[in-house]
């Protein structure tokens, strides 16, 4: 009995520990990082032939291609004269990476002596019954190119916030009613190419006479840049969400009807649920519109994101200044990559798969 117990014991770990490794392979295929269990596999010795095909296409393809990129790169880039020098190899951008780090500390480091001065004065004043003359002030040092990118992300997270609360439900309603699908259908097709920079100007116009008194957490610079954000990425989870309503399976909502659903109950239990494949897809879209949005607004909204970041390296002029652009744009183009990732996680996350 002993030994059967042994062996059922085994066999259970055994089964968990292969469950434990297929939602670990699923969760780095998720984020690119696939190779790294196909390389355990094959330390294990689990099928090597296999293993090595799959780590040929996962890693060593892609590492190829930019080895080749960064090559190529490296050999032309000084080549190239402009009126701010001679163009960056990836060794001079990399090194802005640790003048970048510097920079931060430092004004970190000056804003924490800011406030260490204004709390010894003003426990100073306590100390001497002048609360009349207490003072707080925020650090106005400039932003660092990490607070920058911080800004950047909450920017184009509260324009795909409010896009996402417009599209989803105007797509639903078009998906359900033919009449609201053609009263909206027109409006897409005459907004959907309109550029950020022809909307920047509306929206600059509209938020400076109707925002009259921005909160400190959300400057104006800030709000127009994400309306506009707004304006240009809603339309992909609009229409998506339109066609995955309209193409849900009739023998569904005609089950609802029979059995006498609400609307509610209907919308939440069968046609969102059947439709949320092609809903991420549209936000996907949405998000990676909204972040390449995000830059163009910064830049003439003077929002101080990444957008103005660059727009400012560009009027500097300085030595450094088209390596710090060319970092700008590696880390736009990274955090793009992984902005995509997670949401493409979370569509795998709260979507049916046949697949899975």
């Amino acid at each position: 009995m002993s030994t059967a117990n042994t062996l059922a014991d085994q066999g259970s770990n055994y089964n968990l520990g292969a469950k434990v490794l297929a939602k670990l392979q699923v969760g780095l295929e998720l984020v690119g990082m696939g190779w790294i269990s196909h390389l355990c596999k094959l330390v294990a010795g689990k099928k090597p032939s296999e293993q090595l095909s799959a780590l040929k296409h996962k890693l060593l393809v892609p590492m190829l291609g930019i080895t080749v990129f960064l090559a190529g790169w490296a050999f032309l880039a000084p080549k190239v004269n402009t009126s701010l020098g001679v163009i960056p190899g990836p060794v001079q951008v990399w090194d802005q990476v640790g003048k970048m780090a510097e920079d931060h500390q430092r004004e970190k480091t000056k804003a924490a002596e800011f406030y260490e001065r204004q709390n010894q004065r003003n426990e100073k004043l306590v100390a001497e019954g002048k609360h009349d003359k207490v003072k707080t002030r925020n650090y106005t040092g400039k932003p660092t190119f990490i607070d920058q990118i911080t800004t950047s992300l909450f920017t184009v997270a509260l324009g795909f916030f409010i896009a996402t609360l417009i599209a989803v439900p105007v797509g639903l309603a078009c998906g359900l009613s033919k009449t609201a699908q053609g009263a909206v259908n027109p409006l897409i097709q005459i907004f959907k190419p309109v550029s950020p920079l022809a909307w920047l100007p509306i929206v600059t116009m509209v938020v400076s006479a109707l925002y009259v008194d921005p909160s400190s957490w959300l400057p104006k610079s800030m709000l127009i840049s994400a309306i506009t954000v707004t304006l240009c990425s809603l339309w992909p989870t609009l229409v998506n969400t339109t066609v995955g309503v309209s193409s849900v399976d009739k023998d569904l909502v005609n089950v609802t009807r029979v059995l006498k659903l609400s609307t509610w109950k209907t919308i939440t239990k069968v046609i969102l649920p059947s439709a949320l494949p092609l809903i991420f897809t549209g936000l996907r879209l949405s998000l990676g519109v909204g972040w390449m949005v995000l830059i163009a607004a910064e830049m003439l909204a003077q929002n101080p994101g990444l957008g103005k970041f660059v727009w400012d390296e560009f009027q500097n002029g300085s030595s450094d200044s088209l390596a710090k652009i060319m970092l700008a744009v590696l880390v736009i183009g990274v955090i793009g990559f992984i902005l995509d990732r997670l949401m493409y996680a979370l569509q795998q996350t709260f979507t049916f798969s046949a697949e899975r």
